[in-house]
């Protein structure tokens, strides 16, 4: 995933836009004309309420200090910086939406880092969070100058108005980061109760630093499984350096008894320690899962990996699933010393245990994924039932659906820098999220 919205990025995508227009069979508008945002990049639910929903904005990269002292005025000063906000939007079901920013993301142990692909990445509110409380966010910073990536629990201060207090942060996980890029981020409750996370492969290019392939090395390539009401049955989970822990020595969520890996001996072939295992894993083997989403009719977890140079992927995750990363890109043997195709394409994987995607697309169509969204609406046929995704670099986006046991892709619309989608919580309209500070709506054409 690309997170950085250049000014010639911007005009690449602005022509493209333009010379695509006639292939769209849905329209795009403003889902809140009179809002703004800046630097969106998910839309999230606040369960239970169908008047609100919450966006979250990754945060402006903070220049160094002596940019204060500046006498360009064409540049912002650096305490016009940000860091990463989730604003509310409310209102919805009256038409007459409003915004509130109700947490800045403002570590007491580190500094926020919201350059290139780090920021405030993802957002989830707990399914009971008129009861617990308890909301949990991903997001980048740096302690002692190493960059981290983190996953912290926060408690909601007041329901009416909706507001997180700052100081409230609880970390649960904070992984050292070998590189900036590749970041994951998403954070999604299941139809479980329990936490879903998606975390990148450590950054750089072709799994520079070997994580795709273990389930034993910390939070890397895959998604993780975690209960953080630490239910009756569910088991602590192994010591790591990156697991966050109490004075008693105990960490602050638990492993759902279920997790896949619990019990596992080896992995790839390479024989595993039990203590070392990171039974939190759900699904391994990804790249970069830029976005996932849970299926409001069936439940099936969605996600879109991130390709390295040559094939974009969907897949459908499932428990204990192995998406191949880095044996294979798409459905193709990954070629490390020729990751750019240009001593020949890579041959088509043969068949093995890991789990294919359901779709692939090349670099003709893009080459960043950003995983959608099933719509399970009626006001918008054209893409009733369909699973609606895009691609960050080209602003295409595409509904993707099962026809005879083959999933089929169709470019639908096209638009710039898109980050994330999800639902209007009113109406389930699929809403688009985009780098470009807007929050659009797809509607019928």
């Amino acid at each position: 995933m690309y997170l950085r919205l250049t000014s010639s990025l911007l005009v690449t995508l602005l022509m493209g836009t333009s010379s695509a227009l006639a292939q769209d069979v849905v329209g795009l508008e403003p889902a809140f004309p009179e809002l703004k945002f800046s630097l969106p990049v998910a839309i999230c639910p606040l369960p239970g309420n169908k008047d609100a929903i919450f966006v979250i904005e990754k945060g402006d990269p903070v220049p160094n200090p002596d940019a204060e002292k500046s006498s360009d005025k064409k540049k912002k000063p650096a305490s016009a910086y940000f860091g990463g906000k989730v604003q509310m939007v409310s209102g919805l079901t009256s038409g007459k939406p409003s915004q509130r920013v109700v947490l800045q993301i403002n570590p007491k142990d580190g500094k926020f880092e919201a350059g290139g692909e780090c920021g405030l990445l993802g957002f989830a509110a707990h399914p009971k969070v008129s009861e617990t409380k308890q909301v949990f966010v991903y997001y980048s910073l740096r302690i002692e100058g190493k960059l981290h990536q983190r996953i912290s629990r926060f408690m909601v201060s007041s329901l009416e108005p909706f507001t997180v207090n700052p100081s409230s942060e609880q970390p649960l996980i904070t992984q050292l980061d070998p590189a900036a890029n590749h970041n994951g981020g998403d954070l999604h409750f299941g139809r479980d109760g329990y936490l879903y996370i998606s975390c990148g492969d450590g950054g750089a290019g072709g799994d520079a630093f070997d994580n795709a392939g273990y389930i034993n090395k910390g939070f890397h390539a895959g998604v993780f499984r975690i209960d953080v009401d630490k239910k009756p049955g569910s088991l602590a989970p192994n010591p790591h350096p990156s697991v966050i822990t109490d004075a008693q020595g105990a960490a602050f969520y638990s492993v759902p008894s279920d997790n896949p890996f619990l019990g596992a001996t080896s992995h790839r072939g390479h024989p595993l320690e039990a203590k070392a295992i990171r039974t939190e894993t759900w699904a391994t083997g990804l790249r970069n899962p830029w976005r996932f989403s849970f299926d409001p009719k069936t439940g099936a977890c969605f996600a879109g990996d991130v390709g390295q140079n040559l094939f974009e992927e969907i897949d459908i995750l499932v428990a204990g699933g192995d998406y191949g990363w880095h044996d294979v890109e798409g459905n193709h043997v990954f070629n490390g010393k020729d990751a750019s195709g240009k001593k020949g394409m890579p041959e088509l994987a043969p068949a093995s245990s890991y789990k294919s995607p359901i779709h692939e697309y090349d670099r003709k169509l893009g080459n960043s994924v950003t995983g959608g969204v099933v719509y399970r609406g009626d006001r918008v046929p054209a893409i009733a039932d369909a699973y609606v995704f895009a691609d960050f670099a080209s602003g295409r986006i595409f509904a993707l659906r099962e026809l005879g046991g083959k999933w089929e892709s169709q470019q639908v619309a096209k638009d710039i820098a898109i980050s994330g989608l999800g639902y209007d919580a009113s109406n389930g309209d699929v809403l688009i999220a985009s780098l470009a500070g807007q929050v659009k709506r797809i509607i019928k054409k």
